[in-house]
């Protein structure tokens, strides 16, 4: 099987997949709203996932790192669809907590082991058009899906939905099934002991030791980002509450915000051969972080979409650029430890300055704090901006670490 063969299914499975997903979790949410009536039971969704994939990603990536990834991508949404296939005959809310926790922790593996298997069976050269699709495919399935969450629970009902997320990953795992193997060693699983997770940690300590730069223009761009995404808590009251907007209104923003996205990674997707990564990252946060600041600088409902478009638009250039930024600095034989822990070190942070802004908010004008917080991730955009400038005139951008077939 050729590579782009190959990768035309990838992109078609998980894509698959990920409309499942926005399906699911408009369904999900009615279904615990019908279960409960409690806005509070619902909101207990959002903080299963991040607390599962921080139990996880301490240990995940050592094993994602030993085995062979095409049988774990199988093995975890077989698992997943099985999980989610018992939820519908589930009437106790704890009972569909603790599955929705239990489908979060086999999940946290899927991430990491798509990034290593895409690495391997996709040249380097061909990674940014890769990202670019992938990303188009995602925002199609953020655009597509809740439309057709909500016809099919009107037309039938909730369960209905939560079950064709789980066939969704039946049929991904059989798509990933036909796919190349790209394990090349033998696997080479060991017990899971404090000692092995302590030598893990120091590899990635000394990989980062010794790419300084790559660290450096990582991290600036991941702090971009989380503050960006620490100030989206918040997006829904200013609509509502300093908008003075209806609830028709933010959904048509967020509807819109999807329609940016996929304009985005669209045209991603066509440049990808002639603007390289580096550009995609760094003009794409600079891009990106404006558009957050003249969102909560907007004034009425045509300012807010604007802008909203804009972001969504951006924002897929950002993620294509870093991803790809990724897969070609990070050794693949590492990337799932990377990966892993980097992603602990992001949830912690993003939970705790969810909380502080939300904090403050309550204080002082939620406006000006949300400015002076997308100020800041601009200022750190700007400085991503001259570093990757800088490190595209050495031959840090020519210096790839990944394997590939």
């Amino acid at each position: 099987m050729n590579n782009w063969k190959a990768t035309l299914l990838l992109v078609s499975g998980i894509g698959f997949s990920n409309l499942g997903n926005w399906i699911y979790f408009v369904a999900i949410n009615i279904k615990i709203l019908d279960l409960t009536g409690s806005a509070a039971a619902v909101a207990g969704l959002f903080v299963i996932k991040p607390i599962a994939q921080l139990f996880t990603n301490l240990w995940s990536g050592s094993i994602i790192d030993r085995v062979n990834v095409r049988k774990l991508m199988i093995f975890v949404d077989v698992v997943r669809g099985c999980l989610v296939f018992i939820i519908p005959f589930l009437s106790s809310l704890w009972m569909i907590y603790v599955m929705i926790f239990m489908i979060s922790l086999f999940g946290s593996f899927f991430g990491p082991s798509s990034s290593v298997y895409i690495t391997k069976i996709v040249p380097a050269a061909d990674r940014q058009r890769l990202n670019s699709m992938m990303s188009m495919v995602n925002s199609g399935a953020f655009l597509l899906g809740p439309a057709i969450s909500g016809l099919l629970i009107m037309t039938v009902d909730a369960d209905f939905c939560i079950i064709f997320n789980a066939l969704s990953f039946i049929v991904c795992a059989l798509i990933i099934f036909v796919l190349p193997n790209v394990q090349k060693n033998p696997e080479s699983v060991k017990p899971m002991t404090k000692k092995l997770l302590i030598e893990d940690w120091k590899v990635v300590g000394r990989f980062i030791s010794t790419a300084k730069l790559f660290f450096i223009i990582y991290v600036l761009f991941q702090l971009a980002m989380i503050i960006g995404y620490s100030v989206d808590s918040q997006e829904a009251t200013y609509i509502r509450l300093h908008l003075q907007l209806s609830v028709s209104d933010y959904g048509t923003i967020i509807s819109l915000t999807g329609v940016g996205a996929l304009a985005g990674s669209s045209v991603a997707a066509i440049m990808a051969k002639k603007i390289s990564y580096r550009w995609y990252m760094s003009v794409g946060t600079v891009l990106s972080t404006l558009f957050y600041i003249t969102f909560y600088a907007s004034f009425n409902f045509i300012s807010a979409a604007v802008s909203f478009v804009l972001l969504g638009f951006f924002m897929s250039f950002a993620g294509t650029g870093y991803t790809t930024f990724v897969q070609n600095h990070v050794p693949a034989s590492i990337m799932g430890r990377f990966s892993s822990l980097a992603d602990v070190a992001q949830g912690l942070i993003q939970i705790v300055l969810t909380l502080i802004i939300g904090f403050i908010a309550e204080l002082i004008s939620l406006q000006f704090v949300c400015l002076m917080v997308c100020g800041l991730a601009l200022i750190l955009g700007i400085i991503l901006l001259l570093k990757v400038l800088f490190a595209s005139k050495s031959d840090h951008f020519h210096t790839q670490h990944s394997e590939t077939l």
